[in-house]
Formats: C-alpha cells, sequence, structure tokens
C-alpha cells in the first residue's frame, strides 16, 4: 500500500556540487543563533520584502512553469501556476505577517466543543475580505482530543526568556506544486525557528532562480539557501553532520529510503532493530488515495451537473499530479441516482481537454492500472505524453484492491460502491472505508446536500471526527485547505516511522496551533461563481493573477474587481 515510487527524471538543471553544498550548510550553521534571535520586527520586515520580490518574479515563474507543464500561456489553465504557485506563496507570506505582528498568537475569531471533547477553532472567514470573496465558506481546525488549543509556541519560549537552539532544516521539495518547497521553507523556518536549505525536486528545479530572488531577503541574511539535485545530494544533505531536521514531500518510499536505508536487507534490519539510519527528526506529505464520498441524497438536475463538474475539476487539476486529486468516487449502490450522476462524472471528463504527463512515470503507472483493470474506459484522447482521463467501473470496496492501496498520481479515477441505501446507512460507513480500506490519512473530500446535512447533523458531524484524514473538504475540493493556509496541512497525526502512510507533522498554519489533528472546510452545495478549480473555468488565468496581487496587499476596495473578473469564468 503506497504512494508512487517516482523514477529520477534526467537533471534538467546541474546539480550543485557537493563541496558547494557543504559550503551552504556551514555558513548557514553560522547563522541559526542569529535567526533564533531575531526578533519579531525584523521578521516580519524580511517577509514584507519578500512579498515585493515575489510580485517582481511572479510572470517569469508562471511562464517557466506553463512551460514546463505543456501550458500555453494566456489560456485559462495558465491559471493553475498562478494558483499553485506566486499567489498562494505571498498569501502565507501575509498571513504570517499578521500572525507575528500578535507574536505567534493571531486572535482565533471563534471556538466552539467538537465531538469527543475536541476543541473546535474557526480559522476563516476571519475578516470581512473573506466573507465578500469566499461567500459561504468557513474553515476549522480540530485540536487533537484532550489538548489545549494553544499556539506559536516558539514565540511564548522566547518571551518567557527560554529560547530554542534552532537549527539547520532541510527541505526536499515537491516536484508537482510550485508553491510547496517555499511553503514548506517558511513554515521551517517561521515555525520551527529553523535557518533552512532547500533542495529542489529535479521535476520543477527550473524554478530555483525565482525561488532565489523570491528569498533575497533571507538569503542576503544567511537564513536561507538553495541547491538542486537527485538522490546523491537528497542524501548527503540528510546524513549531513549540520542537519537538525528534515521534512520531505513526496513518496513513502523516499521516506523510508532516508529514514531506514535504500538498500532493502540494511532496511529490513533496521526496521526490525529500530534502528533509523536517519538520526534527526523527519516531517513529511506523502500523498494518498484521495476520496469522494458522494452522499445519497434528492439532487436536482442542476445538483447533478454542478457536482460532476466538481469531481471533473478534482481530478484534472494539474493534470492530476496533485496529492489530493481525487482518485476514488464512493457512491452508494441504493442511491436512484447514482448511474444518472456517474454518467456525467464521466462526461465531464471527456470534455474535458488532456493534458501533458509531464510528472515522470506517469505512463507507466497508467499502464499498471490498465493491467488490473482491463474494464477501464478511457475519455479521453491519449498519446504520445498524454494519459486520458480513465474512469474505471465496479472496484470492490476492498482493503486490498489495487486501486484502492496504490495512489495513480495520474488521471484515473475509480467507481466503488457502497453497499447502502441511504443517507443514514451511507454516513455511518465513511469512517470504515476512509480509515479501514482507502490506503492514506492526506485528504478527502464529502459532497452532501444541505437538506442531508440537516436530517443527519448530529451522526454527520460524528463521521467527520471519526474520519482519519488531515484535511476534510465538505462540498469542496480539499485543494482549497492547502490553498487557503490558515487551515493546517498534513496527515493525520499518529503515524510512526514503521508506518508512515501519509506523512507526519503540518505545514502552513498560519495561526500556529501546536497541537492540530485536522483541518475542515466546508462550502455552498453549488459554489457560486464557477470555482477556479474547475475545468471549464474560462478566466481562471486572468483571476489568479488578480488574486497575486490581491493578496500582496488585501483592501476592500479591490474586491470588486477582483469578484466582476471571477463571475466571467
Amino acid at each position: 500500500m503506497a504512494s508512487p515510487h517516482f523514477p529520477e527524471p534526467p537533471p534538467a538543471v546541474p546539480a550543485t556540487p557537493l563541496d558547494e553544498v557543504d559550503r551552504l550548510v556551514d555558513a548557514l550553521a553560522e547563522r541559526t543563533e542569529a535567526w533564533v534571535q531575531t526578533d519579531i520586527p525584523e521578521r516580519i520586515r524580511l517577509m514584507e520584502a519578500g512579498v515585493d520580490a515575489l510580485l517582481e518574479t511572479a510572470d517569469e515563474w508562471v511562464a517557466a512553469a506553463c512551460k514546463a507543464k505543456g501550458i500555453t500561456p494566456g489560456q485559462p489553465r495558465e491559471g493553475e501556476e498562478w494558483l499553485g504557485g506566486p499567489m498562494t506563496y505571498v498569501r502565507n507570506l501575509r498571513l504570517l505577517i499578521d500572525s507575528l505582528k500578535e507574536k505567534g498568537q493571531p486572535k482565533v475569531p471563534s471556538f466552539r466543543n467538537g465531538p469527543g471533547g475536541r476543541k473546535i477553532a474557526q480559522v476563516f472567514p476571519a475578516k470581512a475580505a473573506d466573507k465578500l470573496l469566499y461567500t459561504g465558506f468557513t474553515g476549522e481546525i480540530w485540536i487533537q482530543p484532550g489538548k489545549e488549543a494553544s499556539q506559536g509556541h516558539i514565540y511564548r519560549e522566547k518571551e518567557a526568556g527560554r529560547p530554542g537552539k534552532g537549527g539547520v532544516g532541510l527541505v526536499l521539495g515537491a516536484g508537482n506544486v510550485a508553491s510547496i518547497g517555499p511553503m514548506d521553507a517558511l513554515y521551517k523556518l517561521m515555525i520551527d525557528d529553523e535557518v533552512v536549505i532547500l533542495k529542489t525536486n529535479p521535476v520543477n528545479a527550473y524554478l530555483g532562480p525565482f525561488i532565489e530572488r523570491a528569498f533575497k531577503p533571507f538569503i542576503d541574511e544567511g537564513f536561507f539557501a538553495i541547491v538542486h539535485g537527485g538522490a546523491e545530494v537528497g542524501a548527503h544533505l540528510c546524513y549531513h553532520p549540520k542537519i537538525a531536521s528534515v521534512h520531505i514531500t513526496g513518496s513513502n518510499y523516499t521516506h523510508d529510503a532516508i529514514v531506514w536505508g535504500s538498500d532493502p536487507e540494511e532496511r529490513k534490519r533496521r526496521m526490525a532493530a529500530d534502528d533509523p539510519k536517519l538520526k534527526v527528526p523527519i516531517s513529511s506529505e506523502l500523498g494518498a488515495v484521495t476520496p469522494v464520498f458522494v452522499v445519497p441524497g434528492e439532487w436536482s438536475e442542476k445538483d447533478l451537473n454542478f457536482q460532476a463538474r466538481h469531481v471533473a475539476g478534482m481530478v484534472a487539476n494539474n493534470g492530476s499530479f496533485n496529492c489530493n486529486a481525487a482518485k476514488t468516487l464512493v457512491t452508494a449502490s441504493g442511491w436512484p441516482q447514482r448511474e444518472r450522476f456517474i454518467a456525467k462524472v464521466k462526461e465531464q471528463l471527456a470534455k474535458t481537454p488532456s493534458r501533458k504527463a509531464y510528472y515522470p512515470g506517469a505512463e507507466q503507472r497508467y499502464e499498471k492500472f490498465l493491467e488490473n483493470y482491463p474494464q477501464a474506459q478511457p475519455l479521453s484522447e491519449g498519446g504520445e505524453e498524454i494519459v486520458p482521463w480513465t474512469f474505471i467501473p465496479d472496484v470492490p470496496a476492498s482493503a486490498d484492491e489495487y486501486a484502492l492501496t496504490n495512489e495513480a498520481f495520474c488521471g484515473v479515477l475509480a467507481d466503488v460502491q457502497m453497499d447502502a441505501s441511504n443517507a443514514e446507512e451511507f454516513i455511518s460507513k465513511m469512517g470504515e472505508f476512509g480509515n479501514d480500506v482507502c490506503w492514506g490519512t492526506l485528504s478527502c473530500m464529502i459532497l452532501i446536500h444541505p437538506k442531508t446535512e440537516k436530517a443527519h447533523k448530529a451522526a454527520f458531524e460524528n463521521a467527520l471526527a471519526e474520519l482519519r484524514y488531515g484535511g476534510i473538504g465538505v462540498n469542496v475540493w480539499a485543494g482549497v485547505i492547502y490553498g487557503l493556509v490558515v487551515t493546517t496541512w498534513g496527515a493525520y497525526p499518529g503515524h510512526s516511522n514503521h508506518d508512515i502512510q501519509s506523512g507526519r507533522g503540518v505545514v502552513h498554519n498560519t495561526y500556529m496551533f501546536d497541537h492540530p489533528e485536522k483541518s475542515i472546510v466546508r462550502a455552498p452545495f453549488r459554489i457560486s461563481p464557477t470555482p477556479p478549480w474547475f475545468a471549464d473555468n474560462k478566466i481562471v488565468d486572468k483571476l489568479g493573477r488578480k488574486l497575486t496581487w490581491f493578496e500582496a496587499n488585501p483592501s476592500l476596495t479591490k474586491i470588486p474587481s477582483v469578484a466582476f473578473t471571477a463571475f466571467k469564468g
């Protein structure tokens, strides 16, 4: 049961020589104490300068990403690179600035009590701009049962005269979404209190010059460095004596090779002896087989059409090379509208233009799924460097099923029926399927009509508590949990290095909660205007650019312009 074992692509950017890597680590180590002693006003100054630096390079950043992914500049799909790159990163900077202005303990809009004695913090919306731009959306962070909703541990300790030792944090960047590596680095800097060396992923190492320019204020002060290369450079850094911690976004195979050793015999021996090769803490985000639970209800024709487009967007965004891409469509066998809804989902995927399979190994992974499921139905054009959107009907809801235990990381959607004839039965079985059948604990989505949710309010809330996922999107794609940044992003807590699954630890978390369990974002059943992750949104390129500049300096006076653009989608 695993995320993909990604092959290493040929380097698009020359690897940083190991002696230069050592020089950079040594230089960062010399600045560790200086970073720990850097006060809040200076940290804010560096991030404010980072906002300006990002805006100066944003157009070139997006253009480079579009070229690599086969996206025509000026076409709607360009917007994916704005939203998954500069926009999200600059939003992260701004929200961290806001948090540090409140000494790492920003005021939470509200708290409530949840199932199992949990404290639940509503973190979104917090300001008028949030309410106007994201009408009907709410975002919550659920605190681990029995834990306090404390915030900003390192800043509380500093204020009490107990600063930590800091260290050099290593971030092994992701190759799919441009903002992941930079945002992971921000988390290390501002919440873990470590200086950072970021190793780019060979898939998108072309972004290196733009990340360097965006981080120039931190580089100039000796608090950040960036290197390039594959497994050799990564291994050299992981076991470097001056590295204090590691964070990786990628595969559980890579995680296990780092922690226990790349040789299978060594790995087996070390795991049995509980003797990890990696001697420093590691946090990770490692993907999942992401389910979409479709709670049965009485849906209108407009409901069916909208949610079919919604599911298609969850599959197609970024060519389906997202760790939160919809991979399993879970419906009730007794839902009278099931077949009609399935037909509409397939229709929407068929209408969605095929995308370049830019991520290494996609075609091989796709062929493996075809071998396991001869009934698979390609719905779009295939060809060289193209994996067609493909629907796999009648996948058994079994814990050893290939499609439910292997993340495709390409445009495949499995159709699974749960044995349920009504909403009550379906809701009661979501936890068992999500927790025990479908591999991974990163995120899931639930589509539920408001009338159905109201009729089963208590049962649905208990189901949310039971689902062991770090992020749950109710009537919204889990990519929004990633993109809001105020919410946490990471696996459900509790995985050990022996069984890492979707990883350990969180990022984003700009409210700086010390003990988050999961984040839940809820949206209206039919979101208006057309969401930017919908594959048929016609203006997401313009909206993405506009939102980037808005997030850099939000103002109520700018909202009409953003909204006017959004409603053209």
